[in-house]
């Protein structure tokens, strides 16, 4: 489209060849730039276009005059009886071909301005723009997806992208909101790798008619990729009664959301805990609760259900861990309730009044157990692996009267070594985290990929820190036994949860309420090789109000290396028609 425009013009409308040469052949170049022809080595200024295209506007009133002039003709010949059906025919298609010129090039002109007619405001104003979400200083990937913002009561924004000092990209758009065309925005990347790029936002509103210019905000753009896509359970708050769930798929170079599988099909189930064997979209797992529950594997294509109650020791399977050689689940098997609050900030609490662990053998079909880890004096739950699969590490506090001690319940992080050839565990139990030292207790811990940091979530008590304002993220030098600092990550008011490393380590995700308190939303922070964290940013959306619009959790942010194929049969294994 608009690859090369002269040409459509030339066989459509010979005549008009040599002044559509002359009047529109410059704007080839332009059109090119804008939708995908290689050559670059031209700079265009989309003002200077608009100009021209403004004092060249006459040849629009003479299309239109010759369409008059040939329908005037047409009704001449009709009343002197000489109209014969071929010229009626030649003269229609003539009339046709000017009105396609016509509409084509007013298409020309309205694609002309989505460079929006930049216009230069005239006051400036020596805050930053209060943009959402806020991207002022953030470390992004080279692969994500448009970072679409607005800005609060504007009628008109506008968005100037600089690299080096030079403007790479200038993007307008109404009722406040940015929408950078995925293309453009990749390709600025692509020159903007490894470099902080300059954003200046300029907008018009009642208080500014005329235009008010912020300051320029910065985006480094980091040479390390971001996994491609992610998974995660879109739910209702807990104190919220819900009727529809869903594991869902995103594209983290777009804004492609696929559902991976729900509950609409059958009698609401409840469907959690989804879980993949070294982040493989061909390999997962997922829980379905209910009269017909299960837990479901999908394994290249094929889906079956497994009844971990039907097996020895007979108890449920929850918190899943992948062994990294893909035979082994870690599970945490946890009886867990929950209490409501009729005051207070906090409106529930969430805890397990057991819980042990199991390793399921996926090629044997069975449960396998240590008495260590099945007692009543202890609760064990939510197991991970070292990358090399020769430790697994999980939390465990002693057992409490719940719910009235659950202020008492504090959760360290152990380890124990693991023979994969045996299925044995070592002898010696290791303290990694002590929470009786901490005063505090710890939640989902996550190894990085090189195997040297550990990432956990910190609250002040229990198991399920979602529910905790005070929930913070925390991260431990396994070489060292340090904390490292990167309080940068957390939001002192609202909780920061679950997490996940990306395939190369030099990504963080997790769940946080920061925005409002109430739902969890998923957020990226860079990790680098200093062992320093970039500032979060905000799951990036083609419309950023849906940030806020839409009244779902993310639950259990996964990273995916590809999209997942569920066969649509999968919800028979589970349903409770």
């Amino acid at each position: 489209m608009f690859i090369d425009v002269v040409p459509l013009f030339q066989g459509t409308f010979p005549c008009y060849a040599p002044l559509f040469q002359r009047t529109f052949s410059c704007y080839t170049p332009l059109f090119q730039g804008t939708f995908g022809c290689k050559d670059k080595k031209k700079k265009y200024n989309c003002q200077e276009y608009r100009l021209y295209f403004e004092a060249r506007i006459h040849f629009f009133a003479q299309l239109i005059l010759d369409c008059f002039s040939h329908l005037t003709l047409v009704m001449g010949h009709k009343s002197q009886k000489m109209l014969t059906f071929a010229s009626l025919n030649n003269t229609f298609m003539f009339c046709l071909k000017n009105l396609f010129c016509l509409c084509v090039m007013g298409l020309g002109i309205q694609l002309f301005s989505s460079c929006h007619g930049m216009k230069e405001p005239a006051e400036q104003a020596s805050s930053l723009p209060a943009i959402f979400p806020g991207y002022n200083g953030v470390t992004i990937p080279l692969n994500i997806a448009p970072l679409n913002f607005m800005l609060e009561n504007a009628d008109h924004v506008q968005a100037r992208f600089l690299v080096d000092g030079k403007e790479m990209l200038a993007v307008g758009g109404e009722d406040g909101v940015i929408d950078v065309p995925e293309s453009d925005w990749h390709q600025l990347l692509t020159r903007a790798v490894g470099k902080r790029m300059q954003v200046e936002v300029a907008a018009w509103d009642g208080k500014h008619p005329d235009g008010l210019r912020y300051q320029p905000f910065s985006i480094e753009v980091s040479k390390d990729s971001i996994d491609p896509w992610i998974a995660y359970r879109l739910i209702e708050p807990g104190y919220e009664p819900w009727r529809y769930m869903g594991i869902y798929e995103r594209n983290l170079s777009d804004f492609e959301e696929i559902e991976v599988v729900s509950n609409k099909a059958t009698k609401n189930s409840c469907i959690n805990c989804h879980h993949f064997d070294r982040r493989s979209a061909k390999r997962m797992m997922f829980h379905a609760r209910g009269a017909n529950g299960g837990t479901i594997f999908l394994e290249n294509g094929q889906v079956k259900k497994v009844d971990p109650k039907a097996m020895e020791p007979f108890k449920s399977a929850v918190y899943p861990a992948w062994h990294p050689d893909g035979r082994y689940i870690a599970f945490s098997s946890n009886m867990t309730q929950q209490s409501f609050f009729g005051q207070g900030r906090q409106a529930l609490e969430v805890y397990d009044k057991g819980s042990d662990l199991l390793i399921y053998d996926t090629e044997k079909n069975c449960m396998l157990t240590d008495e260590r880890f099945m007692g009543e004096n202890a609760m064990e739950t939510f197991p991970a692996w070292s990358p090399d699969g020769k430790w697994l590490y999980f939390c465990s506090s002693p057992a409490k009267k719940l719910p009235d001690e659950r202020k008492e319940v504090h959760y360290s992080i152990l380890r124990v070594a693991f023979d994969s050839k045996t299925c044995q565990f070592g002898e010696q139990v290791d303290t990694i985290y002590n929470a009786r030292v901490a005063s505090a207790s710890a939640s989902f811990p996550r190894i990085s990929p090189d195997g040297r940091y550990l990432l956990f979530t910190k609250s002040a008590y229990a198991t399920f820190p979602i529910w905790h304002h005070e929930a913070d993220l925390q991260m431990l030098d396994l070489a060292s036994g340090k904390l490292m600092d990167i309080d940068r990550i957390n939001d002192p008011q609202q909780a920061d949860s679950y997490h996940s490393w990306s395939a190369n380590g030099r990504w963080i995700m997790f769940g946080s309420r920061r925005l409002d308190g109430r739902y969890t939303r998923v957020f990226f922070a860079h990790f680098g090789k200093d062992g320093k964290v970039g500032k979060p940013f905000l799951l990036p959306q083609k419309d950023p109000r849906q940030n806020t619009f839409r009244l779902k959790s993310f639950n259990i942010p996964e990273f995916v290396d590809g999209k997942i194929e569920m066969p649509k049969k999968v919800v028979q294994l589970f349903a409770d028609f």
